[in-house]
């Protein structure tokens, strides 16, 4: 079994910094991408900022030059570092990974369960 533990997050002034990190546990076979998403009460969910294997790097066009996303294949953890904070950056973010399962020769989506993050104007 999969599982996905989140910390970081929580409140901020705009402007200001914070920090997710997410780390992948139990019985990995091969992590594909992991990423970063975000969704607000009443809109989908979106894709905040993702990170290949190889460590190629995709950002949203509302956070780039903003956040940057990091990843640390040994300790199968993604972090995003969020900078320049702004209160439209307020949202639940969730961390995700594509995980390869080469026994059973397929891909799956986990999901964390979300951290809150809000900023003040």
């Amino acid at each position: 079994q999969i599982q996905l533990v989140e910390s970081g997050g929580g409140l901020a002034q705009a402007g200001g910094s914070l920090r997710l990190s997410c780390t992948v546990t139990g019985s990995i076979f091969s992590l594909n991408a992991m990423g970063w998403y975000r969704q607000v009460p009443g809109k989908e969910r979106e894709l905040v900022a993702d990170s290949t294997r190889s460590g190629g790097a995709g950002y949203a066009a509302s956070v780039k030059d903003r956040f940057a996303i990091s990843r640390d294949n040994a300790k199968h953890t993604i972090t995003l570092q969020m900078n320049s904070l702004k209160p439209e950056d307020t949202a639940m973010y969730y961390c995700a990974v594509d995980h390869w399962d080469g026994k059973a020769g397929s891909s799956s989506m986990y999901w964390g369960q979300g951290t809150q993050v809000t900023v003040s104007s």
